[in-house]
């Protein structure tokens, strides 16, 4: 499990990135680099790392459902997510 100053650090990354996107997209739009630099660094969208929504893993990140690979087998495993469950042939 990540610390909780990681998965602070990035919702409040993702926050950032919300609150300026509006503000960066029109600035891109119209090609001012020197406005553009002003903006704080977190509200970019490429600092952002996709990261489990329970613990807080970056690696073995399964996009569709937003949590780590070892997560979702678990609660595939305990029925917890509707509509999937275990192949078997």
């Amino acid at each position: 499990m990540a610390k909780e100053s990681v998965k602070a650090r990035q919702r409040k990354r993702e926050k950032m990135v919300a609150k300026f996107a509006e503000k960066r997209a029109a600035l891109k739009a119209a090609g001012e680099w020197q406005a553009l630099d002003q903006l704080p660094k977190n509200s970019s969208t490429v600092r952002l790392k996709n990261r489990c929504q329970l613990t807080g893993r970056p690696k073995g990140y399964m996009r569709f459902f937003g949590l780590s690979r070892v997560i979702f087998r678990d609660m595939a495993l305990s029925g917890k997510i509707p509509g999937v469950k275990k192949a078997s042939w």
